[in-house]
């Protein structure tokens, strides 16, 4: 049992890594890290606004599957906090990628991993 929750907790504290660039332009948020397969995952995505952003992307990228949506984003009067669902998500592991976009390049990414236990 011991070991169980050490690799719980360090499993969870791998996939809370999140990296940013652009001075922390993006951030993923997501309540959990494993969930029960056909899942239904919500992200919450903080963007800091800036009159450069244009686009939102955010693409949840797994063994099997690969899904993706793009908010447009009005500059430095968007809002902070943007709320994202994909369902029914098969079993695997999955990486999600949000990336703020310019016109011209990409302003800032985050990365979070979990995971989709399979029933």
């Amino acid at each position: 049992m011991k070991c169980r929750t050490v690799l719980l907790v360090g499993g969870m504290v791998a996939g809370m890594t999140v990296t940013g660039s652009a001075g922390e332009t993006v951030d993923i948020r997501i309540n959990g890290h494993y969930f029960t397969a056909p899942a239904t995952v919500q992200l919450v995505i903080a963007v800091e606004p800036n009159a450069a952003n244009r686009t939102l992307r955010i693409e949840a990228d797994g063994d099997q599957m690969y899904r993706s949506t793009e908010v447009t984003l009005e500059g430095q009067s968007e809002k902070r906090l943007h709320s994202v669902e994909f369902k029914n998500l098969p079993a695997g592991t999955y990486e999600v990628r949000a990336e703020v976009l310019s016109t011209s390049d990409v302003r800032g990414m985050a990365l979070q991993d979990f995971q989709v236990m399979g029933r």
